[in-house]
Order: structure tokens, then C-alpha cells, then sequence
């Protein structure tokens, strides 16, 4: 389910949610670690129920992933997309789905795509159109929440309201972000 399956795959521009994978879909690894497997993979409580709650609000969810481990020689591209294959297998047997994903497999200062740099999102809208004022960004961690900025979109920060990054609103799961959005979309 990697990025590239068709030049545009709209017409008209879709709200969108930018959502980053580990520490908001899945748990983190430890320190220094990196999660490439599907045997270290754990969702998070009320991820799935977040993404189908995205879902049924009828938001564009496009994965946004920094693994810089494909760089260190840690692991492989084709690790990462084996993962995201078995995720999303089991994101459609939950009623939920993805429906793009982007990795920057590139290290600290190689590149513009590795957030808080937006090359991933600017990779997305050649291939969607992204209506921006509708669109967020979800993310655990400050380059999430600084490359939404950048990008120009509203974001969300999963985890402690003690960290402003600037974000618009936190929440302690996505579940939770998703049902605030779901809830927002209803009344408008």
C-alpha cells in the first residue's frame, strides 16, 4: 500500500488527516530502537478506533513516517512495507483503513522529506488534492507538529498537554482525536 498507485486519485480537494505511525498507531520502541518487524508492532489503545472513526468522517488518512533506521543500515525499505502490508491487513479487518503511505528513509540533514521538512507531504499532493484548510496533522513529537506548521494545516499532538509545540489541541489517544474530529465534522 506504498505512495504511487496513480497520479491523482481525486478530483475534487478531501480534507485530509497527515498522520505520523510510531507513538500514535503503535507503541514506540525503546530508546535508540526501532520497530521494522511485525513481531514488535503493537497498536496503541483506540488507534484502530481512531483511524475508522477518520474513516467514517470520510477523511483522506495518509501515513507520514520518518524511519531513519533504512539509512543506518538497521533495516530495509522492504522490512518497512512488509510491516505497513500486515498494519494495514489488520486495519481492514477492523473496519479501518489507510489510504496512503509515506516513509522518508533518510537520516538528520540528507534530505527534505524527513519531518519537521515537508518533502513527504508535497510527495502526497501530486498524487491527491489536499484541501489544506480542512487537513490536520497528528503526530507524538515536535517535528510532527512543526511540519504541519510548515505545511500550513491545523495539528493535533497524541500525549502530554505539558508539551506546546504549538499544536492546536492534545489528546491522550487518537482515539480520542478521531472522535473530537468526527464530532467537529457533524456540526458543520
Amino acid at each position: 500500500m506504498e505512495a504511487g498507485w496513480s497520479i491523482l486519485n481525486n478530483i475534487k480537494p478531501q480534507k485530509t488527516i497527515f498522520l505520523d505511525r510510531d507513538g500514535v498507531i503503535n507503541k514506540c520502541a525503546s530508546r535508540h530502537c526501532y520497530i521494522s518487524q511485525w513481531k514488535d508492532f503493537e497498536f496503541l489503545p483506540g488507534a484502530i478506533e481512531g483511524i475508522r472513526s477518520l474513516n467514517k468522517a470520510e477523511y483522506l488518512i495518509l501515513l507520514i513516517s520518518n524511519q531513519r533506521g533504512i539509512a543506518r543500515g538497521l533495516y530495509t525499505l522492504n522490512e518497512v512495507e512488509r510491516l505497513h502490508q500486515k498494519m494495514c491487513e489488520q486495519l481492514t479487518i477492523n473496519g479501518a483503513h489507510i489510504d496512503g503511505i509515506y516513509v522518508c528513509p533518510h537520516d538528520d540533514g540528507e534530505c527534505n522529506c524527513r519531518k519537521p521538512d515537508i518533502g513527504l507531504f508535497h510527495q502526497a499532493e501530486k498524487e491527491w488534492m489536499i484541501d489544506k484548510e480542512r487537513s490536520w496533522c497528528i503526530g507524538d513529537f515536535k517535528s510532527d507538529i512543526e511540519a504541519g506548521i510548515r505545511y500550513g494545516i491545523s495539528n493535533i499532538l497524541i500525549g502530554s498537554k505539558e508539551n506546546e509545540f504549538g499544536q492546536k489541541y492534545t489528546f491522550d489517544s487518537l482515539e480520542e482525536a478521531g472522535i473530537f474530529l468526527a464530532r467537529m465534522e457533524d456540526m458543520q
